[in-house]
């Protein structure tokens, strides 16, 4: 795949490709399993499984986990965006955590706010089991074609 060709394929196809493709293997480490794409509102949803061995010495996930969670969810809403044909290396990255997450399944919602040819701007979310914002993040990414 080229930037210059994008697919151009449904949600439901995008989502049963890259549910069969898996992730990258840093996003697998952290149980990526992919729950839904949104091309029109440029979305995806995401969930992770934060094991107990991602935990600080208080039992509660550390937070460079949660910031990669966060991570794949921004960049994979961007690649979404591009039609599967771009990466998005992140240039800068903020993230506010708002609540202890506690090992278990983790919502990521990862968001594309402006794509242009060289920059992107993304949101991202997590959420617990019981539906409590985890953390919030923002990011600057790079729009590189794959090679």
């Amino acid at each position: 795949m080229s930037a210059d060709a994008p697919l151009h394929l449904s949600d439901a196809e995008i989502l049963d490709l890259l549910s069969k493709r898996g992730g990258p293997p840093s996003a697998e480490l952290l149980g990526l399993e992919f729950l839904k794409i949104d091309q029109k509102n440029s979305r995806v949803t995401l969930a992770f499984e934060a094991r107990p061995d991602f935990c600080n010495p208080i039992g509660t996930v550390q937070g460079g986990f949660l910031t990669a969670m966060l991570d794949d969810a921004m960049a994979i809403a961007g690649v979404i965006r591009s039609g599967l044909a771009l990466h998005m290396p992140t240039l800068e990255l903020k993230v506010s955590f708002l609540r202890p997450a506690l090992p278990g399944k983790i919502r990521a919602v990862g968001e594309v706010i402006k794509f242009g040819k060289n920059i992107a701007f993304f949101e991202g979310s997590l959420y617990d089991s019981q539906d409590r914002l985890i953390a919030r993040a923002s990011a600057t990414a790079r729009p590189t074609p794959r090679t």
